[in-house]
């Protein structure tokens, strides 16, 4: 695979659970936390799924003007940092909201970035990070946007030019 192209297990046109307003999502295909009651067992392996040029998933993209923002969820998004770091490039250039959903902590993708630099990159371009993985025991259906109370809704610009962590809603 070419780092134009990502491995989907699939896109949803007009989520309203995935973020602030009306959203693509894009769900990566590849995962390796494998959480215990995960949602989207089906994105595990990172040789299924489909191959998508980045032109083509931003005319899919370029043809919903009704839409906020798009999310990279999973699978785990981090896998395919470099592609997804330069989609999210060209999503922010058209002015909407990037939330990016990831089984690793804030913290822990930070240190991953000392040996892998795509992975900050990636970081850099959501304005939200939903982080750590999905615990079954935590399970919250009231929680907004998320899964299981553990999981953070970070505000990803503020935490970074602070050096403290911002996290949007509790």
């Amino acid at each position: 695979m070419r780092m134009s192209e990502l491995r989907l297990a699939g896109i949803v046109k007009d989520s309203i659970v995935d973020g602030p307003g009306i959203r693509i999502t894009l769900f990566a295909q590849g995962c390796s936390h494998y959480c215990k009651g995960c949602q989207n067992p089906q994105t595990h392996n990172i040789e299924e799924g489909k191959v998508m040029t980045l032109s083509e998933i931003l005319k899919i993209i370029d043809q919903a003007p009704y839409i906020h923002g798009v999310s990279f969820s999973g699978g785990e998004p981090f896998l395919q940092a470099p592609a997804f770091t330069e989609l999210a490039r060209e999503v922010r250039k058209r002015g909407l909201h990037i939330v990016l959903y990831t089984g690793y902590t804030y913290e822990k993708i930070l240190e991953l970035s000392k040996q892998d630099k795509s992975y900050i990159e990636l970081l850099q371009q959501a304005q939200w990070l939903i982080d750590g993985p999905y615990i079954e025991e935590e399970k919250d259906l009231s929680l907004p946007f998320r899964g299981s109370g553990n999981q953070r809704i970070i505000d990803v610009e503020r935490s970074l030019s602070s050096g403290v962590l911002v996290t949007v809603m509790d």
